[in-house]
């Protein structure tokens, strides 16, 4: 972790060019590498805050954190290695800085997520436990997940 820096900001913090980066990153895994068209880009990202690992001006992990308006729960997805940065546990210390954040931020909201179903076993590591039964969303399969604060 020592190589790459780590910044916390909603995205009204974030310089246009972070933002362009974040974007153009998001698009690249979640629209052409999964090949899932859909609209990426979303009303939640005006009111997100977003965990970013950097090297250099590089973008190499990435995670959108959601506050819910009822104030009861937080949520956190497209979360995002860049491809040459997989295999080397930034998934883990990105979700755990993820975490840290919305603990921090958040007190006392538990944190729901919708992950792709692939990555439950994941997810379960971090204490997220399944709450739902697979289902489709924009053609990959997901399943709603829940920690306790």
């Amino acid at each position: 972790m020592e190589n790459y820096q780590v910044s916390v900001k909603k995205t009204d913090a974030l310089s246009p060019t972070e933002l362009l980066t974040i974007m153009q990153e998001r698009v690249r895994v979640f629209v052409v590498e999964q090949a899932c068209p859909y609209q990426e880009i979303d009303g939640q990202d005006e009111m997100a805050l977003h965990v970013c690992f950097w090297q250099g001006s590089e973008l190499v992990a990435y995670a959108r954190v959601i506050p819910h308006l009822d104030g009861r729960h937080i949520s956190f997805g497209r979360v995002l290695v860049k491809a040459p940065y997989r295999g080397q546990e930034l998934g883990k210390a990105l979700i755990r800085r993820t975490l840290a954040e919305i603990k921090n931020r958040f007190p006392q909201q538990e944190v729901q997520i919708a992950a792709q179903a692939y990555l439950t076993s994941f997810y379960a590591t971090f204490g997220f436990t399944a709450i739902s039964s697979p289902y489709l969303e924009d053609g990959i399969l997901h399943i709603d997940m829940v920690r306790p604060s």
